[in-house]
């Protein structure tokens, strides 16, 4: 659309060469790194990730059956790869267990067998809860604290040393990442193909197999997030919809133009996927600024960077307050119930955190009314160029209304894949592949052709995100994750923050700090066994636990400060006004208020409401 209307488009940084000075920054810091000697805390980690589940299932096997693994029946191997993995993700209660289905067993990767399965179920029921859980625990406690290197004979050692130079080949690779976004030194989608040849040369990951985690249903999702995008401006549909949201706006100054993006897409996000927002918001805010430079013949680059960041910014506010929101709310829930027995309803998440938005609006407002000047504040002559355009048009058009019908139902598919849908044809398709088929919908109803696809589609915003995914599963399977978790808890314990309130933000600035370096959802997944456990072990069997739940997610959804934070950090940085160091302008300053204003939601709201049956933990 910016060429159409004369304004010069923007290759966001792509057009740059290798500046070598800068990038000899984040190459010296992965060196040093890789040829460190490995810390004690390295290699303790290391001992877990690679010998830890092993000594467990020995353990579980001789406890329950008298004989190591490899001579136990197949159902006997299996109930015991079952309590190990539920020793993995923190989960020590005996109803769990007798719970487990065919969805989890297929997840953590076991045979499932309906049979085995029962006998499972009848071995487990003939034991004491209190028995099994006991078990389930010194399990967690053989893995943690009683498994040391110096415990180790020399062939075991040899293994947990391989396993922890993983762990600092993920550590070496966040700062290699967090340098190489911060300088630029080189375009950013070859930052998403330099992670791949690092794991490859540190042997964490095989030729075999590292193009696979490169793609995922999340990569998916922004390729056809991105497709929608060039549907809706090439038929118009941005400009209907803008004309919807600002037509009657008297005063078009941005100030204003800002506050109701914000109040819209944020309490949306509580029930709309932050990704599907920004996708549809993104080329409204390029409109918005394509008519403004078109009708003053003058650029302002600081006018577009305020208008990308605001959809991006909103897009990240809600996602936490409401169950409906994200995937990594559910993570939270399910932690909470599988570790401690305890039920975070959907109406009690909402009645908790959705008081929040109320601070996050006006405070992100605010903060990007500070960071960002433009020298062209008022959009009204923008405003009357976009509705001369589609005064011109007479109305919504046949194509307008086939890329929005297209849209709609593929806004349903979103709803419903992983229920609806799935119980319909048998298959979970992933809101990644629904978007695709919206993507090959297009296509067919003749809405856009290849050619726009091609030219249209920022492919380079499509591979950085793809190298977030791979980026953060390494940091989880090499216990880089952890490792740094455990770090960061290391630091904040001699500081008063152990326990109480202390102990609260402890979590979050933990969980605040991991999702700026990975997907809000495998954040949550790393992080929240971490937090929930410290919760547990602190204050057990009170109101600290679901409120470590709660102020996990929502921490984890402040992933203002990196390109590849969040999707709509990625979608957003396709338009292509936006450099990597822009996230930082607005993105640090609402980290700090954000996480202060958590911490004050605590101590008022969530104090003063307490917890239903539940003790006071402050």
């Amino acid at each position: 659309m910016a060429e159409t209307q004369g304004v010069k488009e923007k290759p966001a940084g792509y057009d740059k060469y290798i500046n070598w000075k800068l990038f000899a920054l984040p190459v010296i810091a992965l060196i040093l790194i890789l040829v460190m000697p490995i810390p004690k805390s390295m290699l303790n980690v290391g001992v877990e990730y690679s010998l830890g589940p092993q000594y467990i299932e020995e353990m579980f096997a001789q406890e329950l059956f008298g004989e190591p693994p490899h001579q136990l029946e197949q159902w006997e191997f299996k109930m015991v790869r079952m309590m190990n993995e539920s020793v993995q993700m923190s989960s020590f209660t005996y109803r769990a267990f007798l719970q487990r289905d065919q969805r989890w067993i297929e997840n953590q990767g076991i045979t499932y067998n309906p049979r085995h399965l029962e006998l499972v179920r009848e071995r487990a029921r003939q034991i004491p809860a209190e028995e099994f859980e006991r078990l389930l625990r010194e399990g967690f406690q053989l893995q943690t604290e009683t498994l040391t290197y110096d415990n180790l004979s020399p062939e075991e050692q040899q293994r947990a040393r391989a396993a922890a130079f993983h762990v600092k080949v993920g550590v070496g690779i966040v700062a290699f990442v967090v340098l190489c976004f911060v300088t630029e030194a080189m375009p950013l989608p070859m930052v998403a193909f330099c992670i791949g040849i690092i794991a490859i040369l540190g042997g964490v990951v095989t030729r075999q197999n590292v193009s696979m985690l490169y793609w995922s249903d999340a990569t998916w999702f922004i390729m056809g997030s991105l497709m929608f995008a060039t549907a809706f401006v090439k038929t118009g549909v941005d400009r209907q919809i803008a004309m919807a949201m600002f037509g009657r706006l008297k005063n078009a100054d941005m100030k204003w133009v800002s506050l109701i993006i914000i109040f819209i897409i944020a309490p949306l996000t509580m029930f709309m996927s932050d990704h599907a927002l920004a996708a549809m918001f993104l080329p409204i805010g390029i409109l918005l600024y394509t008519s403004t430079v078109y009708e003053s013949g003058i650029e302002d680059p600081e006018l577009a960077k305020m208008l990308m960041l605001t959809i991006c910014m909103a897009a990240n506010l809600g996602g936490s307050l409401a169950p409906s929101g994200a995937a990594r709310n559910i993570i939270m829930m399910g932690y909470t119930e599988e570790m401690f027995n305890m039920q975070i309803t959907f109406m009690q998440w909402v009645i908790y955190c959705a008081p929040f938005l109320l601070f996050l609006m006006p405070v992100t407002w605010i903060v990007i009314q500070w960071r960002f000047k433009p020298k062209q504040r008022d959009l009204g002559k923008a405003m009357a160029y976009v509705k001369s355009e589609v005064a011109k048009t007479g109305g919504w058009t046949r194509q307008q209304i086939i890329a929005t019908a297209i849209f709609a139902a593929t806004f349903i598919g979103w709803v419903t894949e992983s229920n609806i849908i799935q119980d319909l044809i048998g298959v979970r398709l992933g809101i990644g592949t629904v978007a695709v088929m919206g993507g090959i919908a297009y296509i067919l109803a003749g809405v856009v052709n290849w050619r726009d696809y091609h030219t249209k589609v920022d492919w380079g915003v499509v591979w950085l995100y793809a190298g977030a995914i791979i980026f953060g599963r390494v940091l989880v399977e090499t216990g880089g994750a952890y490792w740094i978790a455990l770090t960061l808890l290391q630091f904040t314990e001699p500081l008063g923050m152990g326990q109480g309130l202390g102990l609260l933000l402890s979590g979050n600035i933990i969980t605040g700090l991991m999702t700026q370096l990975m997907a809000d959802g495998p954040a949550c997944a790393a992080v929240g066994p971490v937090t929930l456990s410290m919760a547990g072990i602190v204050h057990p069997g009170t109101a600290m636990i679901p409120f470590v739940a709660m102020g996990t997610s929502i921490a984890s959804s402040f992933a203002y400060c990196l390109v590849i934070g969040t999707p709509p950090n990625a979608i957003v940085y396709a338009s292509g006004y936006l450099h990597a160091k822009d996230y930082l302008r607005v993105g640090v300053i609402l980290w700090f208020t954000n996480m202060a204003g958590l911490l004050i939601l605590a101590a008022t709201y969530w104090r003063w409401m307490g917890w239903p049956g539940l003790p006071a933990a402050f």
